[in-house]
């Protein structure tokens, strides 16, 4: 008798677990599937809102991309008053800025990055990082203060006459500094720039350097190999992929900045010498959208905004074309 209810109260504890798996199981399955669906919602609401905003200025410079064609890309002729728009000079402005303010500040993110992680004393490493971290913090409004008021009359009385004098004299590149110099061009606006991406950069390349395992640089030193060595044959291999991540990063930022450039860039819409006063996209539809009255103006202006995403979307993507080039032949090697 004892045996069988022992057998019964056995089968109803197995009924009652199973039960309760099965609750469990169906009530995870739920969880789970809301999870899906919140996190599908959040990636697709990133999708719309970008598609949105590429939507609203592609119909928006409709009418300026019909009224001049070609010409709104191909010339640099900028006219509201008798509303003729070209954006060859924007354009024109806003890569040349980026591709200075990358080629600055790579190398120079590189250097600091490597000193913070092979060189700097262990007191310093701390601070210094932290202070690299609070400059990537400040406001860009801040950058083209500082950029106008210092930076624009030290470089136009001390360093742009004796560039404009020594390097137009160059072969090939010697036009590109030619011009009056007085501070307030091209130049001027990707070195602002490269000093506001720096931080950027190098955060990325330094948090990426910590992750190479101490071993391998260990085995290294213990070699014979220089510190040089180390970083050209195992840290940067080793960090590749994450170190072209970092610089597209600030490429991306510098691309769209528009307060610090607009400081310090001078507002020409035209083509001109590194030394001489320009423009780029961001600056220009910040300079004008307030005051743009007429439709065409308007036009012209969210069309600008238009190939701003293009050319960042273009750009970026051949900066991603490569890294993935990189990645393959690291893994053939």
């Amino acid at each position: 008798m004892s045996e069988t209810r022992e057998t019964l109260l056995s089968a109803d504890a197995l009924n009652l677990t199973d039960t309760l798996l099965e609750r469990r199981a169906g009530r995870d399955h739920r969880i789970d599937a809301l999870f899906r669906m919140m996190v599908a919602a959040a990636a697709a609401m990133v999708l719309l809102l970008l598609l949105g905003a590429v939507l609203v200025m592609w119909q928006g410079g409709l009418a300026a991309f019909g009224a001049q064609g070609w010409d709104f890309i191909s010339k640099d002729f900028w006219d509201p008053a008798n509303e003729v728009f070209h954006g060859l000079a924007p354009i024109f402005g806003t890569l040349v800025t980026a591709a200075i303010a990358v080629l600055i500040a790579a190398p120079l993110s590189l250097g600091v990055a490597v000193f913070l992680t092979e060189l700097a004393p262990s007191w310093l490493r701390r601070p210094l990082a932290i202070a690299i971290e609070l400059l990537a913090g400040i406001p860009s409004i801040i950058y083209g203060m500082w950029g106008l008021f210092v930076l624009v009359p030290l470089l136009g009385e001390h360093v742009y006459p004796w560039l404009g004098e020594n390097a137009s004299r160059l072969p090939l590149i010697g036009s590109w500094f030619a011009g009056v110099p007085i501070g307030i061009g091209l130049l001027t606006a990707g070195l602002v720039l490269a000093i506001m991406i720096l931080p950027f950069i190098a955060s990325v390349m330094r948090e990426v350097f910590l992750t190479v395992p101490a071993p391998l640089k260990e085995s290294a030193y213990a070699l014979g190999s220089t510190t040089w060595e180390v970083v050209w044959d195992i840290v940067l291999p080793y960090t590749r992929s994450a170190v072209v991540g970092g610089i597209l990063l600030g490429l991306g930022r510098a691309l769209g900045e528009t307060m610090a450039v607009t400081f310090v860039i001078g507002n020409a819409n035209r083509l001109g010498a590194l030394l001489e006063p320009g423009t780029s996209i961001s600056a220009t539809i910040a300079n004008e959208f307030a005051e743009a009255f007429a439709d065409s103006h308007r036009s012209a202006l969210l069309g600008l905004g238009f190939l701003l995403f293009v050319v960042s979307f273009v750009v970026l993507g051949l900066a991603r074309v490569l890294r993935a080039r990189l990645n393959r032949q690291g893994g053939q090697r």
